[in-house]
């Protein structure tokens, strides 16, 4: 195994990547990943999908913004 000095300037750069890939991985990962949804969430994600699929739209987004009482 070597030693950081003796690593190039590539290998060093790679070393670094990886571990700054890993860390943010481990901080911002999903936190769900592996959990089951509910049945009622999958069932409505399916009727939006369909939905979608026969050409509907949902709300728009300035919409929902005015809705909640938000700028957009």
């Amino acid at each position: 195994m070597k030693t950081i000095s003796q690593l190039t300037i590539p290998q060093l750069e790679a070393l670094i990547e990886n571990a700054v890939e890993r860390k943010l991985t481990e901080l911002l990962g999903d936190p769900d990943k592996g959990l089951e949804l509910k049945p009622a969430v999958k069932a409505r994600l399916r009727r939006s999908m369909a939905a979608v699929k026969h050409g509907e739209r949902g709300l728009a987004a300035k919409e929902v913004a005015k809705d909640l009482g938000l700028k957009w």
